[in-house]
């Protein structure tokens, strides 16, 4: 049989004791490191999705306006309204472009590539389907403006069904992005390059 002697001193032997709860906290800290990181990857991928509808709405408003004929449509000559005023709101209502076309006014599928390219330029994950750029009254503009549109509306591009693929995406799989939003007042709605 074994000696009560040495049996003890197996009992009291603390050697490899460090060793044995370092492998049972270190899943803890590399799930807590990688968790770390991929809040700050998500927080990182907010922020891009943020700047790529600031430069998408910039970029609509300052260059080609994609609901094409609204640029050159005369309120005072096609719609009706006295030279000189304020378009109504009743004349102009919200105008909503996507990759298929826009709710009315025409489409410049050219200028509306242009914007998303310029927002992919900011996170290429973005597609075309992803981006509507919606018109809206502004009460800006006069009827029969001989210098531009009419009207200068109020530009909102819209970002949606973005996701974000974690690190520990095998445990919490993708996680869907915020919607993001940004609106500028349109200004001359003709060019092709925006500052």
């Amino acid at each position: 049989m074994s000696n009560p002697a040495s049996l003890a001193r197996f009992l009291r032997d603390d050697r490899g004791a460090s060793a044995a709860e370092f492998a049972l906290v270190l899943p803890i800290m590399l799930l807590f490191l990688i968790g770390i990181l991929d809040v700050g990857f998500y927080a990182w991928q907010i922020n891009r999705g943020e700047k790529a509808v600031q430069i998408g709405a910039r970029w609509a408003v300052a260059t080609d306006l994609v609901p094409t004929t609204l640029r050159t449509y005369s309120f005072a000559t096609d719609g009706g309204i006295e030279q000189g005023t304020i378009v109504p709101q009743s004349s102009f209502p919200k105008v909503t472009c996507d990759s298929n076309g826009c709710s009315q006014w025409g489409y410049d599928g050219a200028a509306f590539s242009a914007i998303v390219t310029r927002m992919q330029d900011i996170k290429s994950e973005i597609e075309p389907a992803d981006v509507s750029i919606e018109y809206e009254w502004s009460g800006l503009g006069y009827a029969g403006d001989p210098n531009g549109p009419d009207v200068a509306p109020i530009v909102t591009v819209r970002l949606v069904n973005m996701t974000y693929e974690p690190l520990t995406s095998l445990i919490f799989g993708t996680v869907n992005l915020p919607n993001f939003t940004y609106s500028l007042t349109a200004e001359d709605g003709v060019g092709s390059f925006a500052n």
